[in-house]
């Protein structure tokens, strides 16, 4: 007994180096593997696995707005069928901020996995909200989290460490496994004088290169912009120069998330001696979140409801909107386009688009500014005043944390490829060699020892639509009928057949939606009959009687023929009833 008690004590000094902060792996043929599922060669949709024998921690969990062609579509989802496979090994998720495209999916995929959840104060408040709607909240573990501490997930430990963003109680995380430190920055700016709070810890990051970091995953996003981001402050000061020489009302429009800019815009009404209205249900749900959780100092009597903001004059008034990107639904398109119940543009009006355009939105923004502007009110945007900062680091930023982390390897994430590539670069310039950054796909499996790295093999991945209550039951076919119908119409052929003789006694009838407008085309209507008439005849022929083979000759006729007249492909449903 007392030899194989001092077998397992060697064994477990050999396999583990106990030091401050985490520990390494001597001797170990396992491997650390790091599967990003979403967020990486696209904006949006972030989810990372972290795996290692038989355990699995998941860092963030987001959502994504859906592609043009993607209609119907109410947002989207990351494919978690391999942590659905895997569900006994994951030991929690771990969330860096409240950001949508970091918490948006929480919902679908918690109640598929449900295992803890750990953030931070606010980023776990919002989620809140979320896991109420869909009546998860007394079924899900939620376990706050301050800058500085640790959990412990089965073999991995992560430590919080204090980050800046456009959202407040950002978190980069350090993540602790057998063979080495990984370190995540989630999406981060490095902000000396923040509105709330600290600046990003730097030295504690420093402290961890000095140690020695195995992997370092940055934020990508703004690696194309020189320099450095500018402070969430300077925003501040702009508000001020603005306010103070409007005379009539003002509309702020900014991402309902972004709780620090909304509190330097209630900041100048309350200089300026103005009432404040929120509007859009986000707005509304964010900011109480902020102010029950202290993210939001409001002095008492400078809010007031949006129903009652007719009983103030003009120029002692500021609305804060949602509709910075000019969402067809969102508060402020539908203010533009006066559809919105509780506020109208009058002339005099001052609109400030606190926010900058998400590459794709730029059509629909600038038809919202164009309306704005016909109504009569005065419209700031970006282009004209510095009323908007990114939450996202630059090139300069991005190399500091680089050079304080030094880590043998590095993946670049959260962005398109391009921004990928260019992080990628980026690290080159700095002395990394080709072989020691890794540009990843979803899906793919980066595997990793104390001194060595390469992708080896991928998982499911991909994107899984939601569409009202449907998750996932609309796919590629769906999509394709979706468009195809968008694009050129529908042409339904209606057939009634005697049951005991089997000769037609009704149509064939023909509806059209979408193709053309019957009452202008009428003689292309009463040609498309005789077609579906002489197919039928074509089918007594043949001895063709079965349903399936007089749809599928009614089917291809009518295509062929409506192609010829019109250079058009219609959805063709043939519809065969019997009495």
């Amino acid at each position: 007994m007392a030899d194989t008690a001092r077998l397992r004590s060697v064994l477990f000094a050999n396999n583990y180096n106990m030091k401050r902060g985490g520990f390494f792996v001597a001797k170990n043929k396992k491997k650390l593997k790091v599967i990003p599922l979403g967020g990486i060669q696209e904006i949006g949709k972030n989810i990372t696995v972290f795996e290692y024998g038989e355990d699995i921690i998941v860092v963030d969990c987001g959502m994504t707005f859906p592609d043009d062609e993607m209609l119907g579509i109410d947002l989207v989802i990351p494919d978690v069928s391999y942590l659905i496979k895997n569900r006994e090994k994951i030991r929690g998720i771990v969330l860096t901020h409240g950001h949508e495209d970091h918490i948006g999916a929480l919902p679908y995929v918690l109640k598929e996995i449900n295992v803890p959840v750990y953030g931070t104060k606010l980023t776990l408040g919002l989620l809140k909200n979320k896991l109420e709607e869909h009546e998860l909240l007394s079924s899900v573990k939620l376990e706050t989290v301050k800058h500085g501490d640790t959990v412990e997930l089965g073999v991995f430990r992560v430590e919080f460490i204090r980050s800046n963003h456009s959202i407040a109680d950002t978190s980069a995380l350090a993540i602790y496994t057998p063979v080495g430190i990984v370190v995540h920055t989630g999406d981060f700016k490095i902000d000396y004088t923040p509105i709330e709070g600290e600046p990003m810890d730097l030295a504690r990051l420093a402290e961890l290169g000095r140690k020695g970091v195995l992997l370092l995953m940055s934020d990508s996003t703004n690696v194309e912009h020189e320099g450095y981001t500018m402070s969430e402050r300077t925003v501040g000061s702009t508000f001020d120069e603005i306010f103070m020489k409007a005379t009539g009302r003002i509309l702020v429009a900014t991402f309902a998330s972004n709780v620090h800019r909304i509190q330097q815009i209630i900041n100048a009404a309350v200089k300026f001696n103005r009432k404040v209205a929120m509007c859009g249900r986000s707005m509304i749900n964010v900011c109480n979140v902020a102010m029950e959780l202290g993210y939001m100092n409001v002095p008492e009597g400078v809010l007031v409801d949006i129903d009652n903001i007719g009983k103030y004059n003009p120029e002692h008034l500021v609305i804060i909107t949602t509709g910075t990107q000019g969402e067809p639904m969102s508060a402020l398109s539908r203010i533009a386009a006066s559809e919105h119940k509780k506020v109208e543009i009058i002339p005099g009006d001052l609109v400030i688009i606190s926010a900058s355009s998400i590459p794709g939105n730029e059509r629909l923004i600038s038809r919202v500014i164009n309306e704005l502007f016909k109504k009569g009110a005065d419209v700031i945007y970006e282009a004209l005043a510095d009323i908007h900062v990114s939450g996202h680091a630059c090139k300069e930023e991005l190399k500091l944390i680089q050079k304080l982390v030094q880590p043998k390897f590095f993946m670049p994430v959260h962005g398109e490829y391009r921004h990928l590539k260019q992080h990628g670069n980026l690290a080159r310039q700095l002395g990394k060699s080709p072989d020691e950054i890794f540009i990843m796909e979803n899906g793919k499996v980066l595997e990793l020892t104390a001194d060595s790295a390469k992708i080896n093999g991928s998982v499911t991945a991909g994107n899984v639509l939601v569409d009202g209550l449907g998750i996932g039951d609309v796919g590629n076919i769906v999509l394709r009928d979706r468009k195809h119908l968008s694009q050129d119409g529908l042409i339904v052929v209606v057939i009634t057949f005697a049951s005991e003789t089997g000769s037609v006694i009704a149509g064939p009838d023909i509806i059209s939606r979408g193709f053309v407008y019957v009452r202008e085309s009428e003689d292309l209507m009463d040609e498309m009959k005789e077609v579906a008439k002489a197919a039928l005849q074509k089918c007594e022929e043949k001895k063709k009687n079965d349903w399936a083979s007089k749809k599928s000759v009614i089917k291809e006729t009518l295509r062929d023929f409506i192609y010829e007249k019109t250079k058009r492909k219609p959805m063709i449903l043939p519809i065969i009833m019997e009495v």
